[in-house]
């Protein structure tokens, strides 16, 4: 069993930055990543980071977010900066086997954490 737990939401002005946190405890898989899911939309991925340190990007985040781990404590990151109001979402930290990629499908992955807010205002 894997247990997330995302921390470092928050409200923030456009062109602000916050990073957010999960921590891992069990034995994860080798891939985890970051979603966000806005109100009335489908759960989207964000970013991911494999056990290579290999990352991938969404298209509308590249640029602007950084994801990293911290393997000696378990500990996923997502820096985001220069943030925009469309960033306003409910954010998940998820983990998977298998390839690791932003765009497989949320159904696809095998643990989620309960999800961290981050709004951003105009």
């Amino acid at each position: 069993q894997v247990f997330l737990v995302e921390s470092g939401g928050g409200s923030v002005q456009a062109g602000g930055s916050l990073r957010l946190s999960c921590e891992a405890s069990g034995h994860t898989y080798n891939c985890m990543g970051w979603f966000r899911q806005a109100p009335g939309k489908e759960r989207e991925g964000v970013a991911t980071i494999d056990s290579d340190g290999n990352t991938k990007y969404a298209d509308s985040v590249k640029g602007r977010f950084t994801i990293s781990q911290d393997s000696a404590k378990n500990i996923l990151y997502l820096q985001m900066n220069r943030l925009k109001p469309e960033d306003t979402a409910m954010y998940y930290c998820a983990n998977r086997g298998g390839s690791c990629d932003p765009s497989v499908r949320a159904a696809a992955w095998n643990y989620w954490g309960q999800g961290t807010q981050v709004t951003v205002s105009s």
